[in-house]
């Protein structure tokens, strides 16, 4: 049996990602997002969350 010489390809997009806080008055979401794929996001209110100190 061959051995699988299967490489990555260049033209497959590397996941990047990027957070931000959005404020439309009302509430305060934080959204984070895939920037290669489209429609790979999420939005959460930020009230909702707990800090960093406690989620560990």
């Amino acid at each position: 049996m061959a051995p699988n010489t299967a490489t990555p390809s260049d033209s497959v997009a590397q996941p990047e990602v990027m957070a931000s806080l959005d404020d439309d008055g009302r509430t305060e979401r934080l959204i984070i997002a895939d920037t290669t794929a489209d429609d790979a996001w999420l939005a959460v209110p930020v009230s909702g969350s707990v800090s960093l100190e406690d989620w560990r």
